[in-house]
């Protein structure tokens, strides 16, 4: 499959009479806005909020960013199986707004959503700081069951996100980055004195708001199956999930994977990047054991030498983490993990709650457990009611001046464990 991706670049958002892209200004009219997320009857109030990079601004409690895009050329629409047809995506021309996000932040389950700050140490943990975003905070009608709540939250984040996308379709692009994949036998051939490597890409599906969605399809109900890596760039993959939010995708990690953009680079260079395939992560040990026989199946069949294995959250997925690596391993395709720690506040507790001799070779977004203070805002976009009980709080970390003590996995993408973060660690 061939994409190209047409990047728009937005450096500004302001509210307007009339939405519409000009001179790399978003402008955006709140009444379109607001009567795309209030016609779900299940959402009593939005407030619609812009945090610039650099301002006095905290966003709490975030559960999702979305990345705006608008297919151009080719077949399906952007979140097939969610706002589009179930059709295959990953060809054509996608356009996006690049620079931008779309934030949803309100309470959904209260302890396992995120805090993005907009300046200070905490910008410097999370990389949508660097982003302009336009956010979402939205109150459900009373009584609203959580799971209900979470699903329409996603479906106004998407919602937006795919109609300031579609602003974009006539513009022309201030670049155009192209991909492709060829089917396995074609890309093979093309280079056949390199290494042949893929990605399985691990997400999280343990149920109980800790979900993603594949073409639509609740994670957990699949089976390990094989994307072409342009599929994920143009929306197949959508979070819905709550976990701790250091180490969540949210859909734009998705869209923006960085290590499917890294095997890119270095594809016909230094590797042959054959492809993605996409695993569950389970509860049930038997699940665990199907999901990851099937995922080296694959990887054989895909005749793979080397895979990238990238996890999504922490203590039972890291057992699904360890049995694809192992049994990878055992195949003899050299395997690297990438996953983060939760290695107590010292960092000298166990990092993972599974582990194998044959997981040699591990690449870590940080220790999630690390303390760290973040200043006062002058502005708060949500509500910083829940700060004490997101995950990596507790009673008191919101002290009276607005400042924070907690561990950094309050932080939105702080461990990411796609690397999509400035954290590592290394061994003293």
């Amino acid at each position: 499959m061939r994409l190209e991706i047409g990047e728009v670049h937005i450096d500004k958002i302001l509210f307007s009479d009339t939405s519409r892209i000009k001179d790399r200004t978003l402008f955006v009219n709140k009444e379109e806005i607001e009567n795309i997320v209030l016609a779900d009857k299940r959402i009593k109030s939005l407030v619609l909020d812009i945090a610039i990079p650099g301002e006095s601004v905290r966003i709490t409690p975030v559960k999702d960013v979305i990345e705006p895009r608008v297919k151009v050329d080719g077949e399906g629409g952007i979140f097939p199986g969610v706002l589009s047809k179930t059709e295959t995506v990953g060809r054509g021309r996608t356009h996006i707004l690049k620079g931008m996000g779309v934030v949803t932040c309100g309470k959904i389950v209260g302890f396992q959503e995120g805090i993005i700050d907009m300046s200070g140490i905490g910008a410097e943990h999370t990389p949508f700081s660097k982003l302009i975003n336009l956010c979402l905070v939205i109150e459900p009608q009373e009584g609203l069951e959580v799971h209900v709540y979470e699903e329409a939250a996603r479906m106004a984040g998407l919602s937006v996100a795919k109609y300031l996308g579609e602003l974009a379709k006539d513009i022309t692009p201030d670049k155009v980055v192209t991909y492709e994949t060829k089917p396995i036998l074609e890309q093979i051939k093309e280079y056949p004195d390199l290494p042949k490597v893929g990605y399985v890409y691990m997400i999280q599906t343990q149920g109980l708001l800790h979900d993603t969605y594949v073409y639509g399809v609740d994670g957990k109900k699949i089976i390990p199956t094989f994307l072409y890596p342009t599929e994920i760039m143009d929306g197949a993959i959508i979070s819905g999930n709550c976990v701790s939010a250091c180490d969540k995708n949210t859909t734009y990690h998705h869209l923006n994977n960085p290590i499917i953009n890294s095997l890119y680079e270095k594809h016909g260079k230094e590797i042959n990047f054959i492809g993605v395939v996409v695993t569950n992560e389970n509860v049930f040990l038997a699940d665990k054991a199907r999901s990851s026989d099937m995922t080296a199946k694959l990887c054989e069949f895909l005749g793979l030498d080397g895979a990238i294995v990238s996890q999504e959250g922490f203590g039972n997925p890291d057992t699904d983490l360890i049995m694809n690596c192992k049994k990878l391993e055992l195949k003899g395709i050299k395997t690297v993990i990438v996953t983060d720690e939760y290695a107590g506040r010292d960092g000298a507790s166990q990092s993972l709650a599974d582990a194998d001799k044959l997981a040699d070779a591990v690449v870590t977004g940080g220790n999630a457990n690390e303390l760290i203070e973040l200043p006062p805002m002058d502005k708060i976009i949500g509500m910083v009611n829940y700060t004490d009980r997101i995950a990596g709080g507790y009673e008191g970390a919101l002290r009276e001046d607005g400042s924070i003590l907690a561990e950094i996995q309050v932080i939105t993408g702080a461990t990411n464990e796609l690397g999509y973060s400035k954290l590592s660690a290394r061994e003293i």
